[in-house]
């Protein structure tokens, strides 16, 4: 036998113990990860053997899955064959076949939301505000709203039979819709608000995302005075990241990185540039976002920001900095998993939650701290901040909203309002010209308070846990009296509240009752005249100096300090 030396066998030790211990840390993992699934496979026979009750496997399964996903994040979501398909339109395509409504449940019944301008819903009569009762004669009662969505859809060319009670008929209508393939486009709109100013609003970043986007620029480019655009991302929630970097090379040079994706393996690593030709680089551009603008829409807001490339106007947005992939699963399901966090140009992460990752996502979660938000410079030198969403280079406060305001229309009484509006005028004036006559208030009023309504002001509130504590501590026997008073001095009057709001209200009133004869086209124009965000934006593009100023960092406008991350 060949002897060992001590320095061989020194060697010998050195290469063996990383050996070892990888070795062993794998052997515990796999002893781990055999335990648990052995433990979890015995709880599941167990219960399909012993429950009292007849259990479904596919559902506790479900159960079992989700349970263990939702203790890592929101976004982390697993995906049976039966919900492939509702996966795939929510999240990749806008393609189904249907017949262009929306709907939502009311108690026991199904009412129509909204209907789409042009498809089968609207040409053949259906009407927002309408109660759909039978499908193909088949009652809804006692039927999910996914059990209803999926009566109504269906292959293109078939015909769907609806019963539905319209507000102010006796007898109940009978309404044949034949679907189509909807294509629900991820641009709802877009047009030239004056000679030399655009508008685009983007809702989602799904398929055909950058298509529609130039489509719609090029469209509005063919007007030779074009020198401005507002680019609306509020209330997208984001969408296919590739899908984000593509429209903004739309402006953007070709070549320039836009997002570094950087997760637990290398597999999920990667760096997106602009790969193509832009089509204007030169055209002035504000972004408008508020805080449900998430993931691509921040991608997108935050790269304008850190190329200066334009001016980014609203409310901070959500603070998604996370990117999820799909992953094939055992018969036909599928996982989605976040896989990596995203960096946009300036090399910030947006991300405003840490998932902690104890007793599910929804609650095991904390906001970035301030002392760890870090500073990042722009292209020209602005300083942005990483750990704190995308906050908009100008500012716009959102308008606090009173609690007759919220009341009315969380109680659909504004919603109702416009049905009733509708049932009664067959048609209005223009959008620009439409406007409620202080007799059509009076109605609303009074259309209102005789319906059953249940809503405090913050007084009242205030008061409500003030009489609690005041008992709680047991001085109510000796003042009872005056506190009771006092309470009833407080108590609201809603005809005065409603009188009081007016200004508020009939807005809101307005929009809705304008969206029931125009559809979604009047409600943008509706928007154009009294929306604040967008006015600022518009205010913004269109003062030249103005608009330069913030992209060198300079200028006299409201300069906002670091944000906290609360």
């Amino acid at each position: 036998m060949k002897s060992v030396t001590p320095r061989r066998r020194k060697l010998i030790l050195y290469f063996s113990l990383p050996f070892l211990i990888i070795c062993g840390g794998f052997a515990g993992d796999f002893f781990q990860y055999s335990k648990q699934l052995d433990i979890f496979a015995n709880v599941y026979r167990e219960v399909n053997t012993y429950y009292v009750d007849e259990v479904n496997p596919g559902d506790l399964m479900k159960t079992a899955i989700n349970g263990m996903l939702g203790d890592l994040d929101p976004y982390t979501n697993y995906y049976p064959e039966s919900e492939i398909e509702d996966y795939r339109m929510k999240h990749v395509s806008t393609e189904y076949g249907g017949v262009g409504a929306s709907s939502f449940m009311r108690g026991d019944s199904v009412m129509v939301y909204d209907v789409i301008e042009g498809m089968p819903a609207q040409l053949a009569g259906l009407r927002a505000g309408d109660v759909v009762q039978a499908v193909n004669g088949r009652s809804l009662k006692g039927l999910s709203p996914e059990e209803v969505d999926e009566m109504m859809k269906g292959q293109s060319g078939t015909t769907v039979r609806l019963k539905v009670q319209r507000f102010g008929e006796a007898q109940p209508l009978e309404i044949n819709i034949t679907r189509t393939e909807i294509k629900v486009k991820n641009v709802s709109y877009y047009t030239m608000l004056n000679d030399s100013t655009g508008y685009i609003k983007l809702d989602k970043f799904l398929q055909n995302c950058y298509d529609e986007m130039r489509t719609a620029f090029l469209e509005l480019k063919k007007n030779q005075g074009l020198k401005a655009l507002v680019f609306d991302l509020r209330g997208n929630g984001g969408g296919l990241l590739e899908e984000s970097v593509n429209i903004l090379n739309l402006w953007i040079k070709k070549e320039q990185l836009m997002v570094t994706q950087k997760g637990k393996i290398s597999g999920a690593n990667n760096t997106y540039y602009t790969r193509n030709e832009p089509v204007d680089t030169d055209i002035r551009i504000v972004v408008l976002v508020d805080k449900n603008s998430a993931s691509a829409s921040e991608i997108t807001a935050g790269n304008f920001q850190d190329i200066d490339r334009g001016v980014v106007v609203g409310q901070r947005s959500y603070g998604k900095g996370l990117v999820q992939q799909t992953r094939p699963l055992t018969y036909n399901s599928q996982m989605k998993v976040t896989v990596a966090k995203y960096y946009t140009a300036s090399g910030r992460c947006v991300q405003t939650k840490i998932y902690t990752h104890e007793g599910g996502a929804e609650s095991s979660f904390k906001l970035v701290s301030d002392s760890t938000i870090k500073p990042f410079k722009t292209a020209a030198g602005r300083t942005v901040y990483d750990g704190s969403a995308v906050y908009p280079d100008v500012y716009v406060p959102l308008t606090d909203t009173s609690n007759i305001g919220r009341m009315v229309y969380r109680q659909l009484l504004v919603f109702d309002y416009a049905t009733r509006y509708r049932s009664l005028h067959p048609s209005i004036d223009s959008v620009a010209t439409f406007h409620l006559s202080d007799a059509d208030y009076q109605d609303f009023i009074a259309f209102t308070t005789s319906r059953t309504t249940d809503y405090k002001t913050e007084t009242e509130s205030a008061y409500a846990e003030l009489k609690e504590q005041v008992i709680k501590d047991k001085y109510y026997a000796s003042i009872s009296k005056e506190l009771d008073q006092l309470g009833s001095k407080l108590k609201h009057d809603q005809r005065a509240d409603l009188l009081h709001f007016k200004d508020e209200i009939v807005p809101m009133l307005e929009q809705e009752i304008i969206r029931r004869y125009y559809y979604e086209k009047g409600s943008f124009k509706s928007m154009f005249v009294k929306d604040k965000v967008f006015l600022a934006g518009i205010n913004t593009v269109n003062n030249v100096p103005l608009y330069t100023s913030i992209l060198k960092g300079e200028g006299d406008y409201k300069v906002i300090g670091k944000p906290t991350a609360k």
